[in-house]
């Protein structure tokens, strides 16, 4: 039997999601707690990873298992062992060939800016505070620009090991409520640090330091030293994945 978890965390006191030596993992703390309640030992699959102190409301997980429970047991279970930081927030019981990562047809990540000359404690853990004004409205108009199948090789970390810097951006938007300035990506997958660059390109047109026509100035050049800072990780949430029909049961 296939199952799928809905599993939603707060990273920052974690070396992110895969594996490490150290064990202080998101994928370690699960597995752990999985083989915990099923006396099992699992190993499971996610649908995107995630780099330390960074956040998910909407990751995917899915393991193979010989035992048949009720799937509300199974998160009650896996979540009475869980620390307060991660959760499991739905169980599915999926087809054999879905896979959590590989049947994804898109992913949707979000980065949150408090934007006000102070900066918040309430606030610091799933936001970046930053006291310069930002034009939300420039950063809109820049963010449409990066919509669309491009060469994303700007926004790109050095240490990225994908294959190809093509990617197909589906959205990019910004919001501003308040002091707070929200953007939204979705695309068929991401390039390391693909978002957290993209939103350091938009910081600089929302403090005036670079026009709005710059973002494809920028992805023509191809060049990271071109782009803005890669901005940190408390601010990215990891917010949704897009199976399609295919995958109707449950969440997934």
């Amino acid at each position: 039997m296939r199952l799928a978890f809905g599993v939603e965390y707060d990273g920052t006191d974690w070396s992110g999601w895969q594996t490490q030596v150290t064990r202080n993992t998101i994928q370690d703390c699960l597995e752990s707690s999985i083989n915990s309640f099923s006396n099992e030992s699992t190993r499971v699959v996610c649908a995107g990873r995630t780099d330390a102190g960074v956040h998910a409301r909407g990751q995917v997980i899915h393991f193979d298992t010989p035992i048949c429970r009720e799937l509300d047991s199974w998160q009650r279970g896996v979540n009475s062992f869980l620390p307060d930081s991660i959760a499991i927030s739905w169980v599915a019981e999926v087809s054999d060939k879905f896979h959590a990562r590989y049947s994804a047809l898109s992913r949707v990540y979000s980065y949150s800016i408090l934007n006000q000359p102070t900066r918040s404690p309430l606030e610091s853990r799933m936001k970046t505070w930053v006291f310069q004004p930002l034009d939300s409205c420039k950063m809109r108009d820049a963010a449409l620009l990066f919509v669309g199948e491009h060469d994303y090789s700007a926004v790109r970390s050095s240490d990225c090991q994908a294959n190809s810097p093509i990617r197909l951006v589906y959205k990019c938007d910004v919001e501003k409520r308040g002091p707070f300035i929200k953007i939204e990506i979705e695309a068929n997958s991401f390039l390391h640090h693909m978002v957290r660059n993209i939103v350091g390109c938009l910081f600089e047109v929302g403090r005036g330091a670079k026009p709005v026509n710059w973002i494809p100035e920028l992805l023509d050049s191809r060049c990271r030293g071109f782009g803005g800072k890669t901005f940190p990780p408390q601010g990215l949430c990891f917010e949704s994945v897009n199976y399609g029909p295919d995958y109707p049961c449950g969440h997934v």
